[in-house]
């Protein structure tokens, strides 16, 4: 909280001074001019910004005047400018912060004054800076802390407004150091060092807070970055509190600012998602910041951390993934990484540094890496990727589980050592010398890397332990200010617990929550103490051993507490549950019971009251109070859960809204007697006066009062304490923060549902400026006279009580002090050291301080913390066994375990005993069948007869149905949701397949067809197929190779014809008689006079006619005209598609709704094609099919024939042709009942097998052996059938042999028959192998035909293919392009809509006009006032020498119009 007393400082008491040598330098400061902010707003797809000058440089302080004056100085401008002396300093204690201590309260001022600090922020992204060898500057909440390395002792700095510390920020000579602040309009402050006066204070840079800054290599300038919400950019002439340029650096987080260490006009920037290249760029109106964003093109947009200014002006960034960008000009001119595409580091790049040549990178894998300068600078991509190889030259690895945030440069005794900053909490000293020499990293100190979850100190001496999700658990000493000792475990602590002295008089046990939900009892003890340490001297710290580990949640530990009587133990968890053990030596667990919410806080009743209850604060909401159970009570065989503990509930129902409410309305009531008090005292003073009362206006009426707000998810519950029995007090965030709830459970023995209650404070105590800054922690000191509160903002609050009860008026007044970090560091703990003389905070920043309570430090020198003792027996005790495993099972879990395992142990002993029984009654009943079988057979009972009653047997076999039946509703909805699971699958995969993959090989070769794999097209590529679009566009090559082959065929035609006609006129004969020649002569000639005559008539009726039908000179022949019109449809447009005046024709203009038409029929054609070749292959494969039937039944009368031949005449049988499985595929999808209970089977003897195998350590052994075996029982199975298959041969060839004797010798007819019969036999063996080989061959033809036929259709369909994805291209473009052309036609028809529409107004104004009649009076008189005009000006001209009168006319004209 930033308190009232706090923000004053360099406002209000900087210019007064304490001394009287310095007044003429506060005269001059006074005096100086306020600059305005002009902070320009900034878009990211701007390329450059420009800021103006809000002020001059430094350097043209006396050469230019300011754009901008104050309006003192436009008065008197010869007025000049004095400056800050150079000897001028603020007093540190006018500007520090202090505490707020509420007026006229008594408080004293230094209530508690900072000790110590334990913490380290080491999340902040940069906080460690080194002044000399031999300290450390680093920002721990509001303090600024210098560290000694030599003594360890720590001096402070206090912020100036109390809201916190943005940055720090060293002189290039070590002379100065920048601290930036946070809070309302931070000041950002100049330290001298090593005295630590506050030097020069600049005001107005940001509004919120600094994040960074930099001053530029001579150290005359500093640039500064402020945070959200306006990210402000600032260069400051810092000497003179000036600010030089200002401009906003973007509009999301920035984390860096530097200055290029060889040209201080160019600066850069980086932060979330970019990278800014600024230029201070001097122009004719002055000094300008210009800015160029950076454009990451193809590589990935990352958050940039660490980068370096290169001397040739480009810039060398890390990336998120670890790899290293060059930039130059704006733009990313090369990646960096290692070979084999490896990342330079892995993880982001937190700092670059270019040291003495050598480029340097410091990553958060905790490796720090040296770069080969003069290979990186000229770096250039060698591919696309933009990537580039490199090796570090050196590296080295700091340690494990190391994340390296930021490093600095020192020179000590003329070595040059490096201090990097560990975000896991460390402080290292590296030497990057690199040489034979190097020393070793060196951690020089040692922090809780995140957040501290908890704390509690010692009932016996002043150590204080801590635990954090860093998996350490740390014991401090707060009088001699050092770290005694620490462990570390597998998981992160959350609660923490010191046992009390009635637990452990030493004062040497600590429980401690983790985040897996364990508990781990650990103590503490002196080394020094045990016989085999006793007499090392170097023995200092105190040792920590693990004394017990159990589990008793599944989920991390947020609660521990001890009843007062140190009996028994409890644990929260946000589980829900609560857990009770019972303390002795070994804590005993009791059991469990739920809670409605995860669990808050954990407290037991105080020992001023009669029972001993617990108190259990839920973060929903609820509170519940439970007795402390008894062990022996308790039934724990089965389970710890206990059903029967009393348990009072409380559920919080928010107030908060109706206290507001009536306020409001105290308010609204207050000043309405106000109002009608006045309005009495006017009435009375104007009776006295003699006037009369004039009537008043009505009242407006008033603003309806708010409603009553009540949160949809409850108020969360931070912290409570008891304060009477059954009473207890409340501190709640949310919306419900600002007061203090004074509760209490009800009497009610029968309390009715938990979820159901409402339940109201009786007492409520607002708490001021609490309403966004709620309580988290309350404490208490020993004797109760003061309470600490530690607030959301990092602020610690003390109030004094007088009666030791909280009420109105004694929570009024308080002590304020801002400590922790105002943003992320509220307070998770306060303690009081046992005997009230201290005070420890710790907070969410990782910060510990400790505090003095009211008495100086030298008091305290006396002091010295006891470290308990060592038990007796530690040594030689074993070690206690802890829980490793997160995933291990809690008490509860084991509990049922055992549970379960004990009744299915008991169900099987069971199974067993009647097992055993039923094997004994079933010996004796097979032994009284043997009897019965010895008897005669007339004496033997008949099976049926054992049956005592058939009934018995049929209630069996009914039961039994009933069982299976009852089965099968039980796995109805299995079945059925399996088969419907079966149904998707197969939809999914199989149902949109038209035609799968088949593979039709050939019966002889090697060679193979096989299918398109066609998923079904929908109808909407049917509808557009038959348009002639599409027949002109898909199939215009068809169309082009058939024209050509019917005009190849025209003209072979017309060639035929010919040589017809040839052949015939061949064939004629002449005839050759003299008579006939002179007839022929004679008829000839006067033939050729009558023709000669009929052609002079003809030709003058043709010239008549002629003459006749001569057209006009403009007549134009219909012929020439379609001609021409056709031609010039046809004929195409020779203008160069570039020229101004092309046209596309309507035939050509393409747009998207005919290229989609074109790819949908495309589509479909190309579907087509496809589903006609697999429909052949298809059929290849039915006939491949027939084929190997048809050889089945062949081969079968083949054997028929060949059992009549004998065996050398015998051919040998050809091979039945096999379907592979991959031209069956349907197959695979094929099941039954048997196949799938092989299925199970094989899979349950792999995995029996896999265990076995995992199982016995001599696997591999037992299969070599096994195998081994395998082969020579089969070696012995050959060798022991071989023989008795020569046995079984020898004998048929003696059978034979013998049947051959004992035949006798056919007669020459049956000889003759024989032969006959053989002679057939052995032409239908030939013929039937013939015929068997022919569909074969005719088979394997058919493919390699087909095969031949799909490579071509392999080829047009990838033309095809490549014809779609040319047409999609296109059609991506178009709906671009219509897209634009769209638009623009919008505003065309826009504009001619509004030109019609001005046009008809127009001539409607005109027309009204016309037609009204003044207009028809004012033309009537101009007219005779222009007759007038024109015969005076006659009469007075005689003779002109310029056309007046026409001139006038026109004149006249022009006024008419």
């Amino acid at each position: 909280m930033s308190s009232p007393n706090e923000k004053e400082g360099a406002d209000e008491k900087a210019a007064e001074g304490t001394q009287a040598d310095h007044s003429s330098a506060q005269e001059s400061k006074s005096s100086l001019p306020k600059e305005s902010p002009a902070g320009e707003e900034e878009e990211e797809d701007v390329e450059h910004v420009e800021t103006d000058t809000e002020s001059i440089g430094a350097d043209d302080l006396e050469e230019q005047d300011n754009t901008e004056v104050s309006p003192k100085e436009e008065k008197t401008p010869e007025r000049k400018e004095k400056k800050i002396s150079e000897t001028f300093f603020y007093s540190y204690e006018d500007i520090c912060s202090r505490p707020f201590v509420t007026e006229d309260s008594g408080i004293p001022i230094n209530l508690l004054t900072l000790k110590y600090s334990f913490g380290y922020d080491c999340i902040r992204s940069v906080n460690l800076m080194v002044m000399d060898s031999q300290s450390l500057l680093y920002v721990a909440g509001n303090q600024v802390v210098i560290l000694d390395l030599k003594t360890k002792s720590q001096s402070y700095l206090r912020s100036s407004s109390g809201g916190g510390i943005g940055f720090i920020a060293a002189h290039p000579t070590k002379q100065y150091f920048a601290v930036g602040e946070k809070g309302e309009k931070p000041n950002l402050i100049i330290y001298d060092y090593p005295s630590l006066r506050p030097y020069r204070i600049l005001r107005d840079g940001t509004k919120k807070g600094y994040v960074f800054g930099d001053f530029n290599h001579t150290g005359t300038l500093l640039a500064s970055i402020g945070s959200s919400p306006d990210y402000m950019l600032t260069i400051w002439d810092w000497k003179q509190e000036k600010i030089v340029l200002r401009s906003k650096a973007f509009s999301q987080d920035v984390y860096r600012v530097t200055f290029s260490p060889d040209n201080e006009e160019q600066l850069t920037t980086a932060g979330v998602g970019h990278i800014r290249f600024w230029k201070m760029a001097h122009t004719f109106t002055g000094l300008k910041l210009q800015g160029a964003l950076g454009r990451f093109g193809t590589t990935a947009v990352t958050d940039i951390i660490g980068y370096v200014e290169l001397p040739d002006g480009k810039v060398i960034s890390g990336a998120e993934w670890g790899n290293l960008l060059l930039w130059e000009g704006g733009l990313i001119k090369v990646e960096l990484c290692r070979a084999g595409h490896k990342p330079c580091h892995n993880g982001p790049v937190s700092q670059i540094v270019l040291d003495e040549g050598e480029l340097i990178t410091v990553g958060k894998d905790g490796f720090i890496r040296v770069w080969n300068f003069e290979a990186v600078d000229p770096a250039d991509s060698v591919d696309e990727k933009g990537l580039l190889e490199i090796e570090p030259m050196n590296e080295l690895r700091v340690g494990k589980n190391v994340s390296l945030s930021f490093m600095c440069k020192i020179h000590d005794c003329g070595q040059p050592f490096w201090y990097a900053q560990d975000a896991n909490g460390k402080i290292w000293k590296l030497d990057l010398t690199f040489s034979n020499i190097t020393r070793d990293p060196e951690c020089l100190c040692t922090f809780h890397s995140r957040r501290i979850e908890a704390m509690s100190v010692s009932p016996m001496t002043y150590l204080v332990a801590t635990t954090a999700l860093d998996r350490s658990v740390r014991i401090y000493d707060f009088i001699s200010n050092s770290q005694q000792s620490e462990i570390k475990f597998k998981q992160g602590g959350t609660a923490l617990s010191w046992a009390p002295h009635v637990v452990n008089p030493k004062g040497s046990l600590i429980a401690v929550g983790f985040e897996d939900g364990v508990v781990r009892i650990i103590e503490v003890y002196d080394p020094k103490g045990l016989p085999t340490l006793a007499e090392q001297p170097n023995i200092r710290n105190a040792g920590i051993n693990l004394k017990q580990a159990f589990k008793p949640h599944t989920t991390a530990v947020t609660a521990l507490a001890y009843e007062r009587n140190g009996d028994v133990f409890a644990t929260g968890s946000k589980d829900k549950t609560v857990f009770f053990f019972a303390v002795e030596d070994e804590y005993k667990p009791i059991g469990f019971i739920h809670v409605p919410g995860a669990v808050q806080a954990l407290q037991w009743s105080p020992p001023s009251h009669v029972e001993s209850m617990l108190l259990i604060l839920c973060e929903n909401g609820y509170v519940l109070q439970v007795p402390a159970p008894l062990p022996e009570k308790q039934e724990t065989a089965s389970t710890y859960h206990i059903k029967n503990l009393p348990t009072q509930y409380f559920h919080f129902y928010s107030i908060k809204s109706r206290i507001k409410l009536e306020e409001e309305i105290a308010l609204r009531e207050r000043k309405k007697q106000e109002k009608e008090k006045a309005k009495l005292e006017r009435i009375r003073q104007l009776q006295e006066m003699g006037k009369e009362v004039e009537e008043e206006e009505p009242e407006e009426e008033e603003e309806p009062l708010p409603s009553i707000y009540i949160p949809e998810e409850p108020s969360p519950i931070l912290c409570g304490f008891y304060s009477a029995p059954g009473k207890f007090w409340l501190s709640l965030g949310g919306y419900d923060s600002g007061f203090l709830y004074h509760c209490a459970f009800s009497s009610n023995e029968h309390q009715e549902d938990p979820e159901n209650r409402q339940d109201e404070p009786f007492e409520v105590i607002p708490i001021e400026d609490t309403d966004d800054n709620p309580i988290h922690q309350i404490s208490f000191c020993t004797s109760r006279l003061l309470m600490f509160c530690g607030m959301q903002n990092g602020a610690l609050r003390v109030y004094p009580l007088q009666d030791k009860d909280l009420s109105a008026n004694t929570l009024k007044a308080y002590w304020s002090f801002s400590v922790h970090d105002n943003d992320y560091g509220q307070i998770r703990g306060i303690c009081c050291s046992y005997d009230d003389r201290f005070l420890i905070t710790c907070g969410g920043d990782g910060n510990i301080f400790t505090f003095n309570i009211l008495s100086p430090e030298d008091v305290h020198e006396e002091l010295k913390a006891q470290i308990p003792p060592p038990r007796m027996g530690l040594l030689k005790e074993k070690a206690a066994e802890d829980i490793e495993d997160p995933s291990a099972c809690n008490i509860e879990e084991v509990k049922q375990k055992k549970e379960y395992e004990r009744i299915m142990k008991e169900a099987e002993d069971k199974k067993s005993k009647k097992r055993e029984e039923l094997i004994a009654l079933r010996q004796e009943f097979l032994f009284l069948l043997q009897k019965n079988q010895e008897l005669p057979k007339h004496m033997q009972l008949q099976r049926e007869q054992y049956e005592i009653d058939r009934r018995v047997f049929e209630e069996l076999n009914r039961q039994t149905a009933q069982r299976i039946q009852l089965v099968e509703k039980e796995l109805a909805w299995e079945h059925e949701k399996h088969l419907i699971g079966l149904q998707k699958l197969q939809n999914w995969f199989r149902g949109s397949l038209e035609f799968d993959t088949v593979v039709v090989r050939a019966i002889q070769s090697h060679h193979q067809i096989s299918t398109y794999r066609l998923v079904a097209v929908s109808e909407e590529y049917y509808q557009d197929k038959e348009r002639p679009s599409w027949r002109k566009t898909v199939l215009k090559r068809a169309w082009k190779k058939e024209e050509k082959k019917e005009t190849i065929r025209d003209r072979k035609s017309i060639i035929v014809k010919g040589e017809a006609d040839q052949l015939m006129s061949k064939v004629q004969k002449p005839t050759t008689r003299f008579i006939e020649m002179k007839r022929e002569q004679i008829r000839r000639i006067v033939e050729k006079s009558d023709k000669e005559k009929a052609k002079i008539m003809k030709r003058k009726e043709e010239w008549e006619k002629l003459y006749e039908s001569k057209p006009g000179d403009d007549y134009e022949d219909p012929r020439d005209v379609q001609a021409i019109k056709e031609a010039q449809e046809n004929m195409g447009c020779y203008k160069l598609k570039t020229a101004r005046d092309y046209r596309v024709p309507e035939d050509k203009c393409m747009n998207t709704e005919k290229r989609t038409m074109q790819l949908a029929s495309l589509e479909v054609l190309i579907y087509k094609k496809k589903v006609n070749m697999n429909k052949q292959i298809m059929s290849l494969r039915d006939f491949k099919v027939s084929i190997i039937e048809e050889i089945k039944c062949l081969l079968q009368e083949l054997k028929s024939v060949q059992a009549a031949l004998d065996l050398s005449e015998r051919l040998p049988l050809p091979l039945i042709p096999q379907l592979h499985p991959d031209e069956v595929p349907e197959k695979r999808f094929e099941y039954d009942h048997d196949i799938l209970l092989k299925f199970r089977e094989k899979q349950a003897a792999k995995a029996t097998l896999q265990e076995q195998l995992e199982e016995s350590p001599s696997s591999g052994a037992f299969r070599n052996s096994f195998k081994s075996s395998h082969k020579e029982t089969g070696s012995l199975q050959q060798t022991a059938s071989s023989p008795t298959m020569k046995r079984s041969s020898s004998m048929v060839t003696e059978q034979q042999k013998i049947f051959v004797i004992e035949k006798a010798e056919p007669t020459e007819i049956e000889q003759e028959i024989l032969k006959k019969e053989k002679i057939k036999n052995l032409y239908l063996q030939k013929t039937l192998i013939n015929k068997i080989n022919a569909l074969v061959t005719n088979f394997d033809a058919e493919l390699r035909f087909l095969r031949h036929k799909k490579l071509q259709l392999d080829v047009q369909m990838k033309y095809a293919d490549l014809r779609y994805i040319t047409w999609f291209e296109e059609l991506l473009i178009l709906k671009n392009a219509e897209k634009n052309e769209n638009i623009l036609q919008g505003h065309v028809n826009t504009l001619q809509s509004e030109q019609e529409a001005m046009q008809m107004k127009k001539m409607r104004v005109k027309t009204r006009a016309m037609k009204s009649p003044a207009w028809r009076v004012m033309k009537k008189m101009l007219d005779l006032k222009m007759k007038f005009l024109t015969s005076l000006f006659a009469q007075r001209v005689a003779k002109p020498s310029f056309p007046w009168v026409d001139y006038l006319i026109s004149f006249r004209a022009v006024l008419c119009f």
